[in-house]
């Protein structure tokens, strides 16, 4: 070890890991750029707090801390950070929590650090992708102590932090904005004080002073509405508030009205001008464009707005006296993509890395991203091309001037605001235009996909032959942090051709979040993986054991980034379906999303990785997984392989003289040797949905369905084998037996593979076997062909027969994919993604989510939580509870909230009843558990639980057809 490397034993990728020490370079003028006098403390958490450790020492300082709040620590057993393990204690620096429920307790904290900082000998703070990275007045106090935040200026924290200030610097610089409101404070201010006169005396009788208004600040010359914004500055500054909730909450209700009358059937999105990370963002319904009485109608839907502002308000939690609670109004654009800039800038110099697609998301979260350079798309248009590909070219070709556009209006856009650290351009994209829709002024946690693609080269002035490149953003934070403008506009050189990542979350089967799970293994990376763990997976040092770690649901869901890149976007995704199928992940009550990526990336691959999802697919495809666990659910496996043995024994017993080919009751035999080998794999794809949405897909090519029967274009011995590699179940001698095949099987199975091998080899196929269609043909002549006597023949069709019987099983994984109508969500010839009408049922989805994530057990009388969290009896520290005892409540009426992983969710009951007593006591964020009784309720309706002879009826009956479709009479 010389210092730099990392201390986790299973991370060597020297993509990542580098000496950064800048300080023992040759060169005299690359010395001068040493930054490892910085002593940097890290007040944000999650995979960057980790990365950033890893940074700092592979750039040679020594001198870093990080803060550790209670819920890091204390509050969960067994949830300690994983980055104790590497740090010395004296570094750690213990605080209540990273941000603060209200605007007394972030102020607080932000005294908090900087007293730390001084008392630790911190010079700058570094604060990830946290909300406190994006918070000016954070930044500008740590500037007001001497202390250099890692990160935007505060003047740009406010330029292009603040959504409603963004826009209009978007709009003052030419770049495209979606329609909406920005301005909802400053109507009230003005509906309040409607001229210069009334704002200076709403001024000094509130006794409000300050830059923001001095001078003429408010004086009639100058706009009104920017003398609106000058007397609400000082108001922020000073914490008075010039208007209330309620009067907030009745602004946006009237521009809600306003939009949706305007623009009728268009949903409106509502977003608070700090979020960030999908939090503080709501969606409201439009109204029927060709309704009677429009405008009744939008006034009618825009009466949710104040609860929809209210539970805004309260996840970013800025509801505070004298909190800036601003919320924006906007068209919510359907059909759209979610692409993003990364900027990089000194203040002088701005310079665009590229793209990132994140469409595919669910709950505003982002689930994986891929990057999108100017060069792999030039690349990729070329490849359609020499393939006959036109109309992918031509979408591609498209895709390359909008990424271009969006790459130049960025950069315009950065070095409006003077952009002195990194951020990301963040635009909707609808077809071929695109639409600013925000800044992050912080890195992004996708971050890595950027930097994999292109390095930052860094040349002298004086000699362009004398130069460093820099491949981590943020070590070139720290550089920009640490020498700002004395750093020369660099020159971005191309990395890797493509890199993606998935982001592994604490979530169940329907993408909810699951807090509580245990993580007891997890296997080593990939050769190619990249991850970003928070350091769960550095073992003891004294075993190399690892540690058992909990989940806790203090935070975001977010476990672990899970980063692969290559040459080529398909090189990358191929990487990253190697590395799902690979991960071994256990644990008690754990529940993440690993198989649901697993799916997804096959269902890419299988189609086009250039496909273009929009932010609505992964709902419709997680409403398509949840009909396939339905049919799933509709048969018995066991029936099933009973069913096909009796008629395959009833076919041979009719034909005359195939006992003797057989042996008399040798079938039997084969069936029960096979019965683990055909029914292991299949029963644990039928025990999980996303597996099989993932083998539908990779097998797309290897069957077809003739009027309700599967035809097999590829051999079902090899398609077996291949799902054992699909599952991970090859041969593994240290693995434990539940999780690999089985010597025997594997036995069979490889004589069965070595059977049609020679066989095509016969019919002058060396080294390969013909198609199978034509090789199942010639197993099926009666007549022996040339190269066989009779009897040889009959012993070869006999092992054909022997082979071939019991894999229909394999055909009922194809016919329940045809049943849930899998295939209908498809991608067209443009790159653009068919999601048929049925998948955008609300309600469906809504069933199919509980398909995939059952809710706890609950008895008829009790109301129980659905998942693990914070209970809130209300939607905000203001407003009543939602029920109290002998409350009457109908279905669908919100019973409760629940915060989740940093997310605030309304539980809605599940039927109609009264509330007879409230079992949990305090409302607000009392931790609870899944399944924990809330509430003892009397139903109006008594429930009456379906005959579970009925059930098995139905159930037999549904095998049975599946039988009949399945199993050919006059088969081999």
């Amino acid at each position: 070890m010389d210092g730099f490397e990392s201390k986790r034993g299973y991370d060597r990728n020297p993509r990542v890991v580098r000496d950064r020490r800048l300080g023992r370079s040759g060169s005299a003028w690359a010395r001068s750029f040493a930054a490892d006098d910085v002593r940097p403390l890290i007040v944000g958490r999650g995979p960057i707090r980790k990365e950033a450790m890893d940074v700092f020492a592979q750039m040679g300082i020594e001198h870093y801390g990080i803060l550790l709040s209670e819920k890091d620590s204390i509050v969960y057993t067994h949830a300690l950070a994983p980055e104790l393990r590497c740090i010395h204690p004296a570094h750690v620096h213990r605080v209540k929590d990273y941000t603060g429920a209200t605007k007394d307790e972030r102020v607080k904290l932000m005294q908090e650090i900087v007293a730390i900082a001084r008392a630790g000998g911190y010079t700058h703070v570094f604060a990830g992708y946290g909300f406190m990275a994006e918070d000016e007045e954070f930044v500008r106090t740590l500037e007001e102590a001497g202390l250099v935040f890692i990160g935007p200026r505060s003047s740009v924290q406010r330029a292009a932090g603040l959504k409603d200030e963004a826009k209009r610097t978007a709009l003052a610089t030419a770049v495209s904005v979606t329609p909406g409101i920005d301005d909802a404070t400053r109507r009230i201010v003005l509906r309040k004080w409607p001229d210069h006169a009334a704002l200076r005396a709403a001024a000094a009788e509130r006794g409000l002073r300050g830059p923001s208004i001095a001078g003429a600040r408010l004086s009639s010359e100058v706009p009104l509405a920017e003398a609106a914004d000058a007397l609400l500055a000082a108001a922020y500054a000073q914490r008075v508030d010039l208007y209330t909730t309620d009067e907030l909450c009745e602004e946006l209700e009237r521009g809600a009205a306003e939009l949706l009358a305007r623009h009728p059937g268009r949903r409106i999105r509502l977003k608070a001008i700090g979020g960030g990370g999908g939090k503080g963002q709501r969606l409201l319904a439009g109204v029927a464009p060709d309704g009677a009485a429009p405008e009744a109608a939008a006034r009618a839907r825009a009466a949710e707005v104040p609860a929809l502002a209210r539970e805004v308000l309260a996840e970013v939690k800025t509801a505070g006296v004298g909190d800036n609670k601003n919320i924006l109004l906007e068209l919510n654009v359907e059909e759209t993509r979610h692409n993003e800039i990364q900027l990089i800038g000194n203040g002088a110099w701005c310079v665009a890395l590229g793209g990132r697609d994140c469409s595919l998301q669910m709950h505003e979260q982002k689930l994986l991203e891929v990057a999108m350079t100017q060069e792999g798309l030039l690349e990729a248009i070329e490849r359609a091309r020499a393939a006959g590909e036109e109309p992918r070219a031509a979408s591609l070709e498209r895709e390359l001037a909008s990424l271009a556009r969006m790459e130049a209006e960025a950069e315009r856009f950065g070095q409006a605001v003077g952009l002195n650290s990194a951020s990301t351009f963040e635009c909707i994209v609808e077809g071929d235009h695109h639409y600013f829709m925000e800044v992050n002024t912080r890195i992004q946690v996708e971050h890595r996909v950027s930097e994999l693609c292109y390095a930052l080269r860094f040349e002298n002035p004086d000699d362009p032959a004398d130069a460093f490149e820099v491949t981590s953003l943020i070590e070139c934070m720290v550089l920009l942090a640490r020498h700002g403008e004395r750093l020369p506009r660099p020159i971005r050189v191309r990395r890797e051709g493509s890199a993606v990542e998935a982001r592994l979350n604490a979530t169940n089967g329907a993408l909810e979040p699951h807090a509580a799970g245990v993580i007891v293994s997890w296997s080593d990376p990939h050769p190619h993986e990249i991850r970003d763990d928070q350091g769960i997976c550095v073992k003891n040092p004294d075993t190399g054991v690892f540690m058992h770690y909990r989940v806790a649901g203090a935070y975001d869901s977010n476990i672990a980034l899970l980063v692969t890149y290559g040459a080529s976007r398909e090189e990358a995704y191929v990487r990253l379906c190697e590395i799902l199928r690979t991960t071994t992940l256990r644990g008690n009550d754990l529940h993440t999303n690993l198989l649901f990526h697993y799916g997804l990336v096959h269902w890419f691959l299988a189609r086009s990785v250039w496909t273009k999802p929009t932010t609505r697919f992964v709902v419709p495809y997680l409403t398509q997984v949840g009909l396939l666990a339905v049919e799933l659910g509709g048969l018995d496996f066991d029936a099933m392989w009973a069913e096909l043995g009796a008629r395959h024994e009833r076919r041979l017993a009719a034909r005359a003289g195939a006992a003797d080919a057989t042996g008399g009751g040798a079938l039997k035999k084969v069936f029960a040797l096979k019965d683990t080998l055909v029914r292991r794999p299949v029963e644990k794809i039928c025990a999980e949905p996303h597996l099989l949405s993932a083998w539908l897909s990779r097998n797309m090519g290897s069957f077809e369905i003739r009027s309700g029967r599967v035809r097999w274009l590829k051999n079902p011995v090899e398609v077996l084998a291949d799902t054992y590699w699909l599952l991970n179940m090859t041969p593994e001698p240290r693995a434990p037996a539940a999780h690999v095949i089985w010597d025997h099987d594997q036995e069979l199975l490889s004589r069965a593979l070595g059977f049609y091998r020679r066989v095509g080899e016969r019919m002058g196929q060396a080294g390969s076997t013909p198609p199978w269609p034509e090789l199942s043909a010639h197993l099926s002549q009666d007549t022996a062909p040339p190269g066989y006597d009779a009897e040889l023949w009959r012993r070869v069709r006999g092992s054909h027969l022997g082979f071939q019987a019991g894999l229909e099983l394999l055909d009922a994984l194809v016919l329940a994919g045809d049943a849930a109508r899998f295939f209908e969500l498809h991608a067209r010839d443009d790159g653009t993604v068919a999601i048929p009408e049925r998948l955008l049922d609300g309600e469906l989805s809504a069933r199919m989510r509980k398909v995939l994530a059952p809710p706890p057990a609950m008895r008829a009388n009790e109301i129980v939580a659905v998942t693990g969290g914070m209970f809130y009896a209300q939607e905000a520290p203001d407003r009543p509870p939602f029920v109290t005892k002998g409350s009457h409540f109908a279905a669908g009426d919100p019973l409760y909230v629940i915060e989740v992983m940093k997310m605030f969710n309304k539980v809605l009951a599940p039927c109609s009843g009264t509330i007879e007593e409230v079992l949990i006591d305090g409302g607000e964020g009392t931790i609870v558990q899944k399944g924990q009784p809330l509430f003892r309720v009397k139903p109006d309706d008594v429930l009456v639980e379906e005959d579970s002879g009925e059930r098995a009826r139905r159930r037999r009956e549904q095998t049975l057809r599946y039988v009949d479709a399945m199993f050919d009479a006059e088969g081999p």
